[in-house]
């Protein structure tokens, strides 16, 4: 049995696409996925199952939340080792405490190629930095996230790919509760 984390883009932000957490838990349950959580009101499941396809975890959640909700959301599912895999690579990771608010982390629903991220021309600010790690993009943003341009909608219109952002305290809680004590 695999933990893995789905990751929901575009729920229960600024009133759209609402679903609550417990309704979302008892649906992917149903589904026969295990030990279903959720982590926060943004999109961010834990559960467990014996299936190893990745794709089709996250086309059968996406399937059950529209036909459940109505709501079409974008769903990505990562194994507990690309987790992991994620944050202990981090080269821009925190080094003290209370500095992790600002490190993000967003995650791209399609691979893509280290001289595609080379290429872009980042709309960084004094201070600011990406890399990219896989499929995920790690950011600092000294400023904040919500002051950067580089954001969600930055790395989707520039990668043409869809992507979802969390910050690093929630990577860090997702990879936390992955993780058998």
């Amino acid at each position: 049995m695999t933990s893995y984390v789905a990751l929901l883009r575009g729920i229960n932000v600024s009133g759209q696409n609402a679903l609550r957490m417990a309704e979302l838990r008892d649906s992917l349950a149903r589904l026969g996925l295990r030990d279903v959580q959720t982590y926060l009101q943004s999109g961010n499941i834990i559960f467990r199952t014996d299936s190893s396809d990745k794709g089709r975890l996250g086309a059968k959640i996406r399937s059950r939340i529209t036909q459940d909700f109505g709501h079409e959301v974008p769903v990505l599912v990562l194994s507990t080792h690309e987790l992991t895999r994620i944050v202990n690579s981090n080269p821009l990771g925190p080094k003290t405490g209370g500095e992790d608010t600002l490190f993000h982390c967003t995650f791209l629903f399609q691979p893509v190629t280290q001289d595609a991220f080379q290429a872009l021309p980042l709309p960084a600010a004094a201070g600011e930095r990406a890399v990219l790690l896989g499929s995920a993009v790690l950011l600092h943003c000294p400023h904040g996230y919500g002051k950067t341009k580089l954001n969600n909608s930055y790395f989707e219109r520039a990668l043409k790919v869809p992507a979802t952002t969390r910050n690093w305290r929630t990577v860090l809680a997702l990879q936390a509760l992955c993780t058998p004590p």
